[in-house]
């Protein structure tokens, strides 16, 4: 008996320490998450005015603690956005973990009523580090809020690219084109490309260490990224003009390139149109990563600070189906503008042709007539509810464009990314296809480049190059794949082709071998020998250039020979921007593969690119020498995920 009553007394003895101990963690931990969450209150930007504070405290334990003063840098951001949040109804108490997620959620800019919708969270952040600001600056320096939030962005960032799709993106590309023979085929035709979404997904890919995938390389889009310092046109009426030159092919001996650049008219500022702008914005759930609808919320925001207050905005969202989240608004209401923007949130479907079909029905219900009318689709291009078939969706955009409305395309996304649906909606729309992958990018596209994004100065423009058999033996254009077109498509009006906007700059590159060079093509054993027909072989090609005025259906042509007048007997003669974009082709060239560049490397690319990268403004093309380096140790493929 007295062995039970000794068992008895120990097991009640546990017990009881065991109560003791559980209930001392537990009062530590409340001692710990109180601070927390006071601080956590004390910094919150957006959602901490007076009236939540009273609330909390009232609602909190009647045990003392120590007040956390906000930072002074936060004070007066509280102070001005408590009017914004004391209108709401308070908000139940969450526990600390739950504001630290809270914190670390994805947000475009901070919740303040609409009068002082000013500042946004650039990509990557959880707050403002680098806010931009209406008039397109910058304000709000690292608070103490925003320095505790880092760590935790770090780990979102890293948790987003773990979640993100590989392997199904969906490019629009072709073979490389072949060398022909000038006898054969002694005329070359394609419609110019302007667009630079090429340019950003292979910077997006080397920025992670991988490789992009060939077909992801467009020759001319990554040429045609960077601006050139033509000689520009005097006037709108004859908005373009051709620059040639000829200059030895520095990955080819014996061969030569010939570079034709045309520059468009720059439109004053107070010359241009009115803007009639419908944002159509993909608000999916593959939309959720912060390198997508995050992204674009940014984007817009910038765009809208550089419109005029005539200008008009609507908003149409699409998921599991299409809403229009703001209906055609002048752009004098700016902060009502970028409230509806900030207010966007991504789930669900993809039913992008039901938001494209909404998004034109507003552009013509306000249709200007003697304004610029264009839809801006920004999505990753991942329909999958509704009209998926590309030619549908083509032949519906073809529609709108001979009604007058314009369709531009920002791509965002990596993983499943469906350039190819961007590309044929953006060439068929008479737009630019544009892909968005860094704040950066997004200024360049909508702030810097923002005329020539939304305004063409000329439409369906088509080069024809005639060669010369008695100075040409062969060429080859470099790029433009998707572009080709038949020879008697240059004359036909009903052919459409690329447009170029205010201030545009657009680069073609043919590698040439002259008559008596290191021939590709073998002569055919049969083949009959044709007369030079007459043409000086001074000359060794000769340039058209067809194009429409944005309100003409009839075509003008603009034309000037290539001779020797044009020639550069060394390469290091050539005119600096010519050297640069060779330079740039030879990197696409060896990221396709290589085919027609020999032994050229890496290494002879950031020579060339080096040596011309001459006046430098906005560091692209200093930008372009580091994703040159970064190619020289990138994976091929992506590493698996463990």
């Amino acid at each position: 008996m007295s062995r039970t009553r000794y068992f008895l007394a120990a097991s009640l003895a546990c017990v009881v320490a065991g109560t003791g101990a559980y209930l001392h963690l537990m009062r530590s931990s409340q001692d710990v998450a109180a601070p927390i969450e006071q601080k956590l209150a004390s910094n919150e930007v957006a959602q901490a005015p007076s009236t939540v504070q009273a609330k909390k405290e009232s609602d909190s334990p009647a045990r003392p603690q120590a007040p956390v003063e906000a930072s002074p840098a936060a004070k007066p951001i509280q102070e001005a956005a408590a009017p914004a949040v004391t209108a709401a109804p308070p908000p139940a108490r969450p526990h600390a973990e739950s504001q630290v997620a809270s914190r670390a959620a994805p947000q475009a800019f901070s919740a303040r009523a609409p009068d002082q919708v000013r500042g946004l969270i650039p990509f990557g952040d959880a707050r403002s580090r680098h806010g931009i600001t209406a008039d397109g600056g910058t304000r709000m320096s690292p608070s103490a809020s925003v320095r505790q939030a880092a760590p935790v962005d770090v780990l979102r960032d890293h948790s987003q690219r773990e979640h993100e799709p590989v392997g199904r993106d969906k490019f629009a590309n072709a073979p490389e084109n072949a060398f022909k023979v000038a006898r054969d085929v002694p005329v070359s035709t394609f419609s110019i490309d302007v667009d630079t979404a090429s340019y950003a997904f292979v910077r997006a890919q080397l920025n992670r260490n991988i490789l992009p995938p060939a077909a992801s390389v467009r020759t001319e889009e990554l040429i045609n990224y960077f601006p050139y310092a033509y000689e520009a046109p005097a006037s709108a009426n004859e908005p373009f003009r051709a620059n040639v030159a000829v200059f030895p092919n520095p990955w080819a001996e014996g061969r030569k390139l010939i570079r034709i650049g045309v520059k468009g008219y720059a439109l004053q500022q107070t010359s241009r149109p009115r803007a009639n702008l419908v944002f159509l914005i993909d608000t999916s759930g593959s939309m959720q990563p912060q390198n997508r609808l995050p992204l674009v919320k940014q984007s817009l925001a910038m765009l809208v600070t550089q419109l005029q207050p005539e200008d008009r905005i609507a908003i149409v969202t699409y998921a599991g189906n299409a809403d229009t989240a703001l209906e055609p608004t002048s752009v004098s209401e700016k902060a009502k503008i970028l409230a509806t923007i900030d207010r966007l949130e991504a789930g669900g479907s993809t039913a992008g042709a039901e938001g494209i079909r909404q998004a034109y029905t507003l552009a013509a219900q306000n249709f200007d007539a003697g304004g610029v009318n264009r839809v801006i689709l920004a999505t990753d291009g991942d329909f999958n509810v509704g009209i998926t078939n590309q030619g549908e969706l083509k032949s519906f955009v073809e529609r709108q464009r001979e009604k007058g409305i314009f369709l531009s395309v920002l791509g965002v996304g990596a993983g499943n990314y469906n350039d190819a649906l961007a590309q044929t909606l953006a060439q068929n729309g008479n737009g630019v296809a544009a892909y968005i992958d860094t704040i950066n990018e997004a200024r360049k596209v909508l702030v810097e480049e923002a005329s020539s994004t939304l305004f063409p100065i000329g439409k369906d423009v088509k080069i024809q190059i005639e060669f010369n058999p008695a100075a040409v033996a062969e060429y080859r254009l470099i790029g433009y794949e998707t572009r080709l077109l038949n020879r008697d498509d240059f004359a036909n009006d009903k052919v459409d082709a690329g447009d170029v906007g205010s201030g545009q700059t657009v680069t073609a590159l043919y590698d040439i071998v002259p008559v008596g060079g290191p021939r590709l093509v073998d002569d055919l054993r049969y083949g009959a020998q044709a007369p030079a027909n007459g043409a000086s072989p001074a000359e060794y090609a000769f340039v058209k250039i067809r194009y429409k005025l944005p309100r003409s259906d009839r075509s003008m042509l603009i034309s000037t020979p290539v001779d020797r007048a044009s020639e550069h007997g060394r390469f290091e003669d050539a005119p600096l921007d010519a050297r640069f974009a060779t330079s740039v082709a030879a990197f696409g060239e060896i990221l396709r593969g290589g085919k027609h560049t020999g032994q050229f490397g890496y290494d002879d690319v950031l020579r060339i690119a080096s040596a011309a990268r001459g006046d430098d403004p906005y560091g692209y093309r200093s930008e372009f020498l580091q994703l040159v380096r970064a190619a020289k140790t990138a994976s091929a493929m992506q590493p698996l995920r463990p």
